[in-house]
C-alpha cells in the first residue's frame, strides 16, 4: 500500500491544490534566491549600499570634472598668453610701421620747405628708421643738405643717400 500511497494525487493524500501549489512557489522563489546577494539585506540596508554607491559615482564624476576644468583653464591660459603676444607683436609691427610713415613724412616735409630741393624729384622711403633717399636732386649741396635734413628727423638711425646730382 505504501507505494499506492505515494502515486496518488496530493488531493488524495489530504493536500489541498492551492497549499501544495503555494508550497511549490515558495520553493521555487526560495533556490531560485540563493544565488542572489543583496536579497540577505534588509531594504534599508539594501538603499544604504545604492546610496553609497551613487556618492561614490558623483565623486569620480566630480573629480573628472575638475580635472577637466583645471585642462581647460591651463589651455585657455595659454591660448590668452599666446594671444597677447601676437597682439604685442602686431601693435609693435604697426608701431613701427607707423613710425617709418612719420619718419616719412617729417622728411617730405622738412624738403618741401627748402627750395633747393623738389619733394616732386625725391623719393623717401623708411624702413625701421632706416631712411633711404633716392631720386635727383640740383647740386652736391642740395644733396648733402637732404641726408643732414633726414639725419635731424627725431628716429631716424641712419640715412642711405642714392640722390643723383643733374643739373636742370
Amino acid at each position: 500500500m505504501k507505494k499506492q500511497a505515494s502515486r496518488l494525487s496530493p488531493a488524495r493524500r489530504g493536500v489541498s491544490a492551492p497549499l501544495f501549489l503555494t508550497a511549490a512557489l515558495a520553493l521555487v522563489l526560495a533556490v531560485s534566491a540563493c544565488g542572489k546577494q543583496d536579497d540577505a539585506k534588509t531594504a534599508g540596508q539594501q538603499l544604504d549600499s545604492a546610496i553609497s554607491k551613487t556618492e561614490q559615482a558623483a565623486e569620480q564624476a566630480r573629480k573628472k570634472t575638475e580635472n577637466t576644468l583645471a585642462n581647460t583653464g591651463a589651455a585657455l591660459k595659454d591660448a590668452t598668453q599666446n594671444a597677447e603676444s601676437s597682439a604685442q607683436a602686431l601693435a609693435s609691427k604697426a608701431g613701427e610701421k607707423l613710425d617709418d610713415l612719420a619718419i616719412t613724412a617729417a622728411v617730405l616735409s622738412g624738403f618741401a620747405k627748402d627750395p633747393d630741393l623738389s619733394i616732386l624729384k625725391i623719393k623717401v622711403d623708411t624702413r625701421n628708421g632706416a631712411v633711404t633717399l633716392s631720386g635727383s636732386a640740383p647740386s652736391e649741396a642740395a644733396r648733402e643738405k637732404a641726408s643732414d635734413m633726414a639725419k635731424a628727423v627725431k628716429g631716424v638711425n641712419s640715412v642711405e643717400n642714392k640722390l643723383l646730382v643733374s643739373a636742370g
